[in-house]
């Protein structure tokens, strides 16, 4: 398989990319997690973009955070694998790039993430560590992580 992303500012999506991108969001976070949540937040805008293809399909994307926008650390957001690319690595792949999306486009700096409670393995695989304790977000176990 061929693997490949792009970053851009929400300014710079096609209408078909950023089609793509909130179908995946919508498809993945509101009818396969059932749940009822405004993902349209108005942070987007403010925000770069991870799209990660495989075969030039998109496999996933990532958001990526400026300081402020809804930590004072910059921040990884609304990360989502499609379905049918689950089982092949790709959360690693597509995290190791949002860090490093991260340090290109805001420098050096510690990450936060809210993440799946059932997921804190994984991200303290990429260095994360647990910060607090959980707490329910749409219904779903979460906690926040910090990478230095």
């Amino acid at each position: 398989m061929n693997y490949s992303y792009t970053i851009k500012a929400f300014g710079e999506f096609t209408n078909l990319e950023l089609y793509e991108m909130l179908r995946l969001r919508s498809e993945v976070f509101v009818v396969e997690q059932n749940c009822v949540y405004q993902d349209l937040d108005n942070k987007d805008p403010k925000s770069f973009h991870l799209l990660y293809y495989a075969n030039d399909e998109l496999a996933g994307c990532t958001r990526l955070l400026p300081t402020g926008l809804s930590y004072d650390d910059i921040s990884i957001g609304r990360v989502v694998i499609a379905p049918t690319f689950r089982g092949l690595g790709l959360g690693k792949k597509i995290m190791e790039a949002s860090i490093a999306g991260c340090q290109e486009k805001f420098g050096k700096s510690p990450i936060r993430i809210s993440a799946q409670y059932h997921l804190s393995n994984f991200y303290q695989s990429l260095g994360f560590m647990e910060q607090g304790e959980p707490y329910d977000e749409d219904g779903i176990p979460h906690i926040e992580m910090l990478r230095n």
